[in-house]
């Protein structure tokens, strides 16, 4: 006989298996978009009434603070890509409310790409790696935004030094979006909300930005952790700006259009709450990957507008958590609200909240109630025959946000020529000129510089200079009274002049 050892194959050792098979399924999807990111927790709390424009509870509540999860996030690169790419950024708020979890899936900028959600797989897939030789390609980039010219504001935005946040804690969030906010009654008013860093707006210069991201890509993360370990908590005062539906249509532009801004001049900042984050995640996985956010995440008296984009995007955010997370993605613990659910939904993958042996359909001897809702809807308090005219001219947002007018130029026109100094247009033309020299398709090159010189002649040039190209006319689009026919023909009044 031998007097070896015996031996154990490896399949008799469960603990090994077990171990083994969770370290293969560890790992879930990443975001689409949103891959990289940052978050933390804190706290809501509202600072001013605001119960002359909406009935809804918590906005009513001088005083009241609610738990709040943040996430923050670089947009087009992967989850293990550089904090100080140049990038818009998310800005996601999940606010657990008495009434439910009510979530703000913001950006750092005010404006977007695009207003047609049809475009947008499209535009990341721009952002994103070529599928022949995966890598990210200027033409690609070019090629997309010079064919929808709409997205020149937020080029002006994203290529100037605010396209590099001085890590995630040191920047502004907007809503983008308009949503509408309801009385009891029925009347509502317009709102966009903003989000203004208490410790100010702080940006990187691309060489900068640049030389960190080799250095610590986890720069912006290591930032926001550090801060809040040292108690040296974030902040910022959220306002909302509000415009009535009768302003809207006599507004320049369509208040649905996410490539333009509220003037402040007309429709001021309202303060009304305070955002603060004092406390680190203590499992990044469990409390900030799992996170899930979505703008049709709501609560009582308020509601999503026509806004096209947003409407697509309140399939889309619960779609991908599905993907992810597993439909009873809102039953994790980061994701549940604080109030019970009452609802048919059962079972599934993961179920934490079985609702124990309530029916699962709308029983006759066991009613559903939804506890929490004070007071009803009951109907408009406003001109029944104008609020159908209204749903008409809203309607619209989809015929007058489907080609590109000379309205498309104003703001990025202003910011060039008004808001932004010299040093501020030589920034500019540096930095985008740094990828636009990359573009190999002349064709492209003269298509964009095209759109530049609609916004002004000499910035197209000063670009054309810095990237040895000569110089071209502007892009011939159509005049802005094209886009005030569907409101003539709707009896509204036109366009007023724009007011910078």
């Amino acid at each position: 006989m031998s007097n070896s050892a015996p031996i154990y194959t490896t399949s008799n050792d469960f603990h090994h298996i077990d171990l083994l098979a969770h370290f293969d399924r560890e790992r879930i999807p990443e975001r689409v978009v949103h891959a990289k990111g940052a978050g933390a927790h804190g706290y809501f709390e509202v600072t001013h009434d605001l119960s002359d424009i909406t009935d809804q509870t918590l906005l009513k509540s001088v005083g009241k603070k609610v738990r709040a999860t943040v996430r923050f996030s670089t947009v087009g690169g992967e989850s293990g890509s550089a904090d100080t790419a140049r990038d818009p950024r998310g800005f996601a708020i999940k606010l657990r409310t008495d009434e439910g979890n009510w979530d703000w899936v913001f950006n750092n900028t005010p404006v977007f790409f695009i207003r047609d959600p049809a475009k947008f797989p499209h535009f990341i897939h721009t952002q994103k790696r070529h599928p022949k030789s995966h890598l990210r390609d200027a033409d690609m980039v070019f090629d997309y935004l010079s064919q929808n010219p709409e997205s020149i504001h937020q080029i002006m935005i994203l290529f100037s030094d605010r396209g590099t946040p001085d890590g995630y804690h040191q920047q502004h969030g907007y809503s983008g979006h308009t949503f509408k906010w309801f009385k009891a009654d029925g009347s509502f008013v317009y709102t966009q909300v903003h989000l203004r860093c208490d410790g100010g707006f702080k940006t990187l210069d691309d060489a900068t930005a640049t030389k960190i991201a080799g250095e610590n890509p986890e720069y912006g993360i290591e930032a926001l952790y550090n801060t809040i370990e040292a108690g040296q908590y974030p902040s910022w005062t959220a306002y909302v700006q509000t415009m009535t539906p009768e302003q809207a249509e006599k507004f320049r532009y369509n208040i649905f259009d996410l490539t333009k801004v509220w003037p402040h001049s007309e429709f001021p900042l309202r303060p009304f709450g305070k955002l603060v984050l004092n406390e680190n995640p203590q499992n990044y996985f469990a409390e900030i990957e799992q996170a899930a956010f979505a703008p049709s995440h709501l609560v009582p008296y308020i509601e999503p507008s026509a806004d096209p984009v947003l409407q697509s995007r309140l399939f889309s955010y619960p779609d991908t958590h599905r993907h992810r997370l597993g439909v009873n993605y809102q039953q994790l613990p980061v994701n549940a609200p604080i109030v019970p659910v009452h609802n048919f939904q059962r079972d599934g993958a993961a179920t934490f909240i079985s609702q124990g042996g309530r029916a699962n359909y709308q029983s006759s001897v066991e009613p559903l109630t939804y506890a929490g809702r004070k007071g009803t809807l009951e109907g408009s308090a406003r001109d029944p025959e104008h609020l159908a005219r209204h749903e008409s001219f809203v309607g619209g947002a989809y015929r007058d946000l489907s080609e590109v007018t000379e309205l498309d130029f104003e703001q990025p026109r202003a910011l060039w020529q008004k808001v932004w100094g010299d040093k501020e247009r030589q920034a500019y033309v540096n930095n985008v000129s740094g990828l636009f020299k990359k573009v190999k398709d002349a064709g492209i090159k003269a298509r964009q510089l095209s759109v530049w010189a609609a916004v002004d002649q000499d910035l197209s040039n000063r670009i054309a200079d810095a990237v040895g190209h000569p110089h071209v006319q502007p892009l011939v689009v159509k005049p802005a009274s094209e886009a005030s026919r569907y409101r003539a023909n709707l009896g509204f009044a036109p366009l007023s002049l724009p007011r910078l």
